[in-house]
């Protein structure tokens, strides 16, 4: 008879990642460089893709950036998210003398600094996951260091770069032509690629032959409305800086000051007033005679024309003086002194609130959110918007040709296309605020239902994990992707 020893087998518990797959958490977890040649705290998009593989995929992950704003607590707290920031390289007095010199000077030490960080400064990544634009140099840095260290690598079109590059230079300019042959030639060359609407995938498909999947910006989860708890603990904080700034005194400074009847209810410290609401007790409202705050945000970019607010700011004061001067008893030091009694009017006091620290508790606590991206391209979608919904506000957008594919007219938001157009909604969604303005009311319900229906995380689930988990490794090599380039110029 013939005895068989069999070894033991060590058993060991497997667990679930982010995403409900089955992991070994004795395997070496895989890695994922997400690439962003500019400010990481101004990329929300990327900071959620970390944040999804860390999270949703087990995977650890290295974010190589710009520094500049801080990203989101999430980030820095999450201990498989690992930041790596570049100097950014200005060359402000070369660029006085030639600006095409400085750009390709400029091009070239990104280029160096980007293959350094990206083969040299963090450890072997399995796929790169890289903003566009900026396309130069990133792209080319991105493709060299995928193949050097047989890594993935995946395009996240956020929108083209060349038309960027247009809105100062002009579509027509050679540096445009080149910057558009270069975004597109590398870009063919990615294992994979999303963007952000069903334009730009169709735009990508037919005439850059890209094959894109479209991941629709969501909000995560940290936006949402906000208590009314949270609204008086911000706007008590805010309460200088809105009421008193720089020492102008205006409709809303008056009104602040003005408010006796309240000081005269609760003798406790003014910390428990601000310009918004009151706490008596242990009881927070709402003052039913405060401002409408109206929230928007900018990405710098030359694609968002914030005269058009200023300007139907302007028509909606007018108008309102208008409307209420028409009865001849009302004179205006008499109007300013109703207010700050506490009085209420047809239409209101708009506070707008341009970008703060404070972002997703502003924009859960505010009233109406502008946004003034017009896009460069027409392709892409406006972030802010999606935050918007995600913290139930509803929008006034400036309209432009894929708008509707987020911005649904009369159900979570308006758009408009000039100044007077806006200032006629103001006119519109305000009156009888804050009790009696059923439009403003019906819009907001209908944002509160966008972003019920999905978020960042089911989003990313759904369209972008089956990509990143696909194994494709780029088989080509410097000398391949030389050829190609002198093929393309031939």
């Amino acid at each position: 008879m013939v005895h068989h020893k069999t070894a033991a087998i060590p058993l060991r518990a497997l667990t679930r990642d982010g995403g409900g797959a089955i992991v070994d958490p004795m395997e070496k977890k895989r890695r994922a460089a997400v690439v962003v040649l500019g400010d990481i705290g101004r990329s929300p998009r990327m900071q959620y893709h970390a944040l999804s593989l860390a999270r949703q995929a087990n995977l650890e992950v290295d974010i190589v950036a710009n520094g500049g704003n801080e990203p989101h607590v999430a980030i820095k707290e999450n201990q498989s998210i690992h930041l790596h920031k570049m100097k950014s390289v200005r060359l402000q007095a070369l660029s006085k003398i030639s600006s095409v010199l400085a750009l390709i000077l400029k091009a070239t030490m990104q280029f160096i600094v980007l293959v350094w960080f990206l083969c040299f400064r963090i450890p072997r990544p399995d796929i790169f996951l890289v903003q566009n634009p900026p396309s130069v140099p990133t792209l080319a840095a991105v493709k060299l260091s995928s193949w050097l260290r047989r890594s993935s690598f995946v395009i996240d079109w956020h929108n083209f770069g060349y038309t960027l590059l247009g809105l100062s230079h002009g579509r027509s300019h050679i540096i445009v032509k080149i910057y558009h042959w270069f975004e597109k030639f590398f870009g063919k060359m990615a294992d994979g690629s999303l963007c952000v609407t069903q334009a730009m995938q169709h735009e990508l498909a037919q005439n850059w032959g890209i094959q894109a999947t479209v991941l629709y910006d969501q909000p995560p989860e940290f936006f949402h409305s906000s208590s009314i708890e949270e609204k008086h603990e911000l706007f008590c904080r805010l309460e200088n800086s809105i009421c008193h700034p720089d020492s102008i005194r205006d409709c809303v400074s008056i009104g602040a000051e003005g408010l006796e009847g309240y000081a005269v209810v609760n003798s406790m410290s003014k910390l428990n007033h601000s310009i918004f609401t009151a706490q008596i007790g242990n009881d927070i409202f709402l003052k039913p005679n405060r401002p409408a705050l109206v929230v928007s945000s900018t990405s710098w970019t030359p694609d968002e024309d914030f005269s058009m607010l200023l300007q139907a700011a302007v028509m909606y004061d007018r108008r309102v003086a208008a409307a209420l001067y028409e009865d001849d008893s009302i004179q205006e030091e008499q109007l300013w002194m109703d207010i700050g009694n506490g009085k209420q009017f047809l239409y209101p006091r708009l506070l707008f609130i341009i970008t703060a620290e404070d972002y997703p508790l502003l924009l859960g606590s505010a009233d109406l959110g502008v946004c003034l991206h017009t896009s460069s391209s027409g392709l892409d979608l406006p972030m802010k918007v999606v935050d918007m919904f995600g913290c139930g506000l509803p929008v006034c957008a400036v309209s432009f040709s894929c708008i509707n594919e987020l911005v649904k007219v009369e159900k979570n938001g308006l758009l408009f296309s000039s100044p007077s157009e806006l200032a006629d909604q103001f006119m519109m969604l305000f009156k009888g605020f804050p009790d009696h303005c059923d439009a403003l009311k019906s819009l907001r319900d209908g944002a509160l239902a966008t972003c019920s229906t999905s978020r960042w995380s089911t989003e990313w689930q759904t369209h972008a994990s089956p990509l990143i988990s696909q194994e494709r490794l780029f088989r080509g090599n410097p000398v391949e992707i030389l050829l190609g380039i002198t093929i393309q110029l031939l």
